[in-house]
């Protein structure tokens, strides 16, 4: 500890000090019980040898957010160069009021000093820790008094993995979130023995290992090598670096934002890390690799890049946008490109020709690009969603289509072109008789003419004000929403004629798009009511309901959104005849959907959203029985409604056992619910309507993630990203105590010593 240029020894362990970047750095080969990190004091802890540090990080893309994070520290690693090894807690980034400690229970903490809140903790309460050590691997250990490792880092990865550190079944490394797309990478390792690289969950872009091989783990070793081994530590499969051979002090295997997978090795010589190993060669084949309308394509040099087929241009921070031209544009053909849907990922698949398949995306409203397969199967794959990507490639025979907005002629050059000058007529004195006739002849031409253009003049403008009524619907602001005006809702409603839901009515628009219509209702201040339209248009997630549109005209407000064709959950849960559609497996899937859509409005978002009215009503099923989250993003137009995380929270859990348990929102049955299970009666609490099996160990993973969900100390709830890892069986969870009871209030605890314990145990 260092206090006013002293050094203050409290503890019996060695330490000492070094220099480094002109700051004061603790090396402390045994880290005592108490001992803390602060963002203020840009303090670390350093391994023995210096290779390795622990400390907070600043993120460059968010000022004033700052995460825990091991990185190399060696002198011969530039600091630009000194890589991140592990973060604590994933994704949670703390404020510059915030430290990490090692408390005298033996836990360590994440706490965001400002707000007052523990965001992470390493749960090790009741394992008689001790003392922690950074090793010289890199790896932090926390150990017991017996000196057994209680908890370490190298078994909770982040998105790295060192020498030595394990990979073992159902464990994940995930890329860190810089997109809607890069957050949903990930390696996993699964129980038949192989190593996959995913998009999402179940989009699988790579394979490494044996098939129905049991028991196996991955393992960087110090060489190079990437190895599956067994529980004897025998190797079944490996990938070697280009060096393994080579004599290389530092090297680690990491999942990068971009979905791929790669060995990096530090080079002395040049003073930079090298990759020698990716799992995809051809980086065009990781999926979603260039977001979400770019193609990716090899420039002339050999390496893949990114371009947007709405423009020539290309940028390493590729941003493609479609855009809504209604009724005016073209079909832009690529060779050699295979396009796919992102998300939603929709499709429709045709046996026609090449000319025809771009003639009906051409025709279809729906379809934003094609792809003619071209091998013989004479396949046209129609893209109906707006986010799409691709990639280009000689050895591919497919051809796409993608639409394009015509570019508007202002002018016709032809009337505007020089003409040659005309030979002067030369003037006679006496009567002409061809002339008169020609005279006469051209004022009946020239009246016929007017006539024929006045009535011409009549009948395009009274076209034109149908077709301007009939395109109203489709004036749209920067964000590309339609901006309709109250009669144009009155009429694509039939006069709010078929409604769906509460304030909630079907509709249709001119181009036969179905919508869905929610009137607010309450008079809202219109800069408000704007300013939240503005941040929910600019939200695209493949589980959060589409905003089409709004109405903001007097005193009505009304918001549009894309129609999903089954309708809300509730009603699937209050219909005995329905219920039975909601099988265990579509119930567990629509939890875990609609907490990645929540985690995506908390941390996927340029600024945090909260649902602030989460609620049965509110998750709608598309026709394949998919969630999606609506209504979300009205904290600013909605006094009631929550602005912080917590609230979202606490409604997840209220909805997880409304699915789960079938019973209408009361707190006797949720109270009922908790019993049961404390008895050991799950099963007991599962709607009586379902048909089909229950997973027993998914209900109890299930059931826990609820209640803490529901915890009354808001301080005790997980994040959603938290809850999401739960839910996917990445991470564990502690058994819950009582959700309804009378907690101990937040002054109560800090007069007590107390701290809200986190559920969360990785």
């Amino acid at each position: 500890m260092l206090e006013q240029g002293k050094f203050l020894f409290k503890s019996p362990f060695l330490l000492c000090v070094f220099f480094s970047s002109f700051v004061f750095h603790v090396v402390v080969s045994h880290i005592p019980l108490g001992s803390k990190l602060s963002v203020e004091e840009n303090n670390l802890w350093v391994s023995p040898s210096g290779d390795f540090a622990i400390g907070f990080v600043n993120h460059s893309d968010q000022p004033n957010q700052y995460s825990v994070g091991i990185r190399f520290n060696s002198k011969s690693i530039p600091v630009p160069k000194q890589t991140v090894v592990w973060v604590a807690g994933a994704n949670v980034a703390v404020g510059n009021m915030s430290y990490f400690q090692l408390s005298q229970n033996g836990e360590l903490v994440l706490v965001d000093s400002l707000k007052g809140v523990t965001l992470w903790t390493s749960n090790t309460r009741q394992l008689a820790v001790v003392l922690a050590l950074l090793r010289d691997d890199g790896n932090l250990v926390l150990l017991n008094r017996k000196k057994e490792v209680v908890w370490q880092s190298f078994d909770n990865p982040s998105d790295t993995l060192l020498p030595g550190q394990n990979l073992p079944v159902h464990k994940t490394l995930r890329a860190a979130s810089t997109s809607s797309v890069s957050s949903y990478y990930s390696l996993y390792m699964n129980a038949s023995g192989q190593l996959q690289l995913k998009w999402e969950s179940d989009v699988i872009y790579w394979s490494g290992g044996n098939p129905f091989s049991s028991n196996l783990r991955a393992v960087l070793t110090s060489s190079g090598v990437l190895q599956l081994v067994d529980h004897n530590r025998k190797p079944v499969w490996s990938v070697l670096g280009e060096d393994h051979n080579d004599n290389v002090n530092f090297r680690f295997l990491k999942l990068d934002i971009d979905g791929n997978l790669r060995i990096y090795s530090w080079v002395e010589a040049t003073g930079s890390w090298r990759s020698v190993w990716q799992a995809v060669e051809n980086q065009c084949n990781v999926f979603a690799t260039c977001g979400e309308h770019g193609i990716c394509v090899f420039n002339a040099s050999g390496f893949p890049e990114c371009r947007c087929p709405i423009k020539t241009t290309s940028s390493p921070n590729l941003k493609c946008f479609t855009l809504n031209c209604g009724s005016d544009y073209s079909m832009d053909t690529y060779e050699h490109t295979f396009l796919y849907g992102i998300y939603p990922p929709n499709e429709s698949i045709t046996i026609t020709s090449l000319q025809q398949c771009k003639e009906l995306c051409m025709q279809d409203p729906a379809c934003a690009a094609a792809t003619f397969t071209n091998d013989g199967t004479a396949q046209c794959r129609m893209k109906m969603s707006p986010y799409f990507s691709g990639h280009q490639n000689p050895s591919l025979s497919s051809i796409s289509f993608v639409k394009k907005c015509s570019d508007p002629i202002a002018v016709n050059p032809h009337l505007y072109r020089s003409s040659p000058s005309l030979s002067p007529v030369k003037r006679s004195r006496g009567l002409c008789i061809s002339c008169l006739i020609g005279a006469a002849s051209g004022t009946f031409v020239l009246f016929a003419i007017v006539q024929l253009g006045i009535g011409y003049f009549i009948y395009r403008r009274r076209n034109q004000i149908l077709r301007k009524a009939a395109l109203a619907y489709t004036g749209r602001n920067s964000k590309g929403l339609m901006m309709l005006r109250f009669t144009e809702i009155k009429d694509i409603t039939g006069n709010f004629k078929h409604q769906i839901g509460p304030g909630m009515y079907s509709g249709v628009l001119p181009n036969h798009q179905p919508v869905a219509v929610k009137d607010l209702e309450e008079t809202i201040e219109e800069r408000k009511f704007r300013a939240a339209v503005a941040k929910i248009g600019s939200i695209h997630h493949k589980n959060l309901v589409k905003l089409d549109g709004y109405c903001c005209e007097l005193g009505h407000r009304y918001l549009v959104y894309e129609y999903v064709k089954n309708g809300s959950v509730d009603k699937y849960i209050e219909d005995d005849e329905l219920s039975r559609r909601l099988t265990w497996r579509r119930r567990v899937d629509i939890c875990l959907t609609v907490a990645r859509a929540i985690c995506y409005l908390h941390t996927g978002c340029r600024e945090f959203i909260s649902h602030g009215n989460l609620k049965c009503s509110n998750v709608v099923l598309d026709k394949n029985y998919e969630p999606k989250v609506s209504e979300f993003g009205l904290g600013t137009v909605h006094p009631e409604a929550s602005y912080g995380g917590e609230k979202d929270v606490e409604d997840f859990g209220k909805m997880v056992l409304i699915l789960i348990t079938g019973r209408l929102e009361v707190k006797d049955a949720w109270e009922w619910t908790y019993e049961e299970w404390m008895q050991g009666n799950p099963e007991e609490v599962v709607d009586k309507r379902l048909e089909d099996g229950v997973d027993l160990e998914e209900l109890e993973r299930v059931l826990r993630i609820a209640f803490w969900c529901l915890q009354t100390n808001e301080h005790m709830r997980p994040s959603m990203g938290e809850t999401v890892k739960v839910l996917e069986g990445t991470l564990t969870v502690d058994p819950p105590p009582p959700p309804f009871g009378q907690r101990l209030s937040e002054e109560e605890s800090l007069e007590s010593g107390s701290k809200p314990q986190s559920p969360m145990e990785p």
